[in-house]
């Protein structure tokens, strides 16, 4: 890594640090979290929820998409949200703000991310379809759609920390610069952007088998089911 990539390296991380910036919207993730770390009443996850009509139009619209072809969808907001679960509310919410948080971003980068983006959907549309396909398994379909949505995380979240370092400086930092990072670095940007942006264990974990960094026996692991569709687009961190 040159003098240059490792200036750039160490500014993106301390951006990726900042939640604030890369994500937006606190008014409702912060409470958000707070309900769930808490563990009480689900009503009260429904009202930050509510308080936000264009996330709940998303969260129902979602849970309808992980549902099965053959299972009558979710009509209201309160039903869908209590077969979520809280951890799947967040991980939604958390990807809605996400990617609205990438269509506020300057050109090319807004660009660059949005194709990730594109990636990312249909990721999560083939591996919900493989789940379904599957059977003899116990395996949340929101999980496995909510999992998927961060199949490329490391790549979304670094391109946007660079185009706010960009934002900042006054003589812009070359685009090789970032695209070389991604492409050597990309395991500990991704990594460290769990970490710092807080999200839950378990997603960490399942990602990990996702991308064969880590190995379970666990035959009703959704990373199982997302490692599959990776390979298959010959996206996975550790090879097979």
């Amino acid at each position: 890594m040159t003098d240059l990539e490792q200036q750039v390296f160490s500014e993106v991380r301390a951006i990726i640090a900042n939640e604030e910036q890369v994500i937006g919207r606190r008014a409702i993730l912060v409470p958000l979290k707070k309900a769930i770390i808490a563990d009480g009443d689900i009503r009260n996850v429904i009202d930050i929820v509510s308080a936000d009509p264009a996330l709940a139009a998303h969260l129902l619209w979602r849970c309808n998409c992980a549902m099965a072809p053959n299972v009558q969808p979710n009509r209201s907001l309160k039903d869908a949200l209590v077969r979520l679960g809280q951890v799947n509310i967040y991980r939604y919410a958390f990807t809605f703000y996400l990617k609205e948080r990438l269509d506020e971003l300057p050109q090319p980068y807004r660009k660059l991310v949005q194709a990730y983006w594109r990636l990312t959907e249909t990721i999560a549309t083939e591996t919900v379809d493989s789940l379904h396909q599957m059977q003899g398994v116990s395996i949340d379909a929101d999980e496995v759609q909510t999992l998927a949505l961060f199949s490329v995380f490391g790549q979304i979240i670094a391109l946007t920390a660079f185009a706010y370092l960009n934002a900042e400086h006054e003589q812009c930092f070359p685009l090789s610069i970032i695209k070389n990072l991604i492409d050597t670095q990309q395991k500990s940007l991704t990594l460290g952007a769990f970490d710092a942006l807080g999200l839950d264990d378990e997603l960490q974990h399942e990602f990990m088998i996702a991308h064969n960094l880590r190995q379970t026996r666990d035959a009703n692991s959704s990373g199982l089911v997302l490692r599959r569709i990776l390979a298959q687009r010959e996206l996975l961190l550790n090879p097979l």
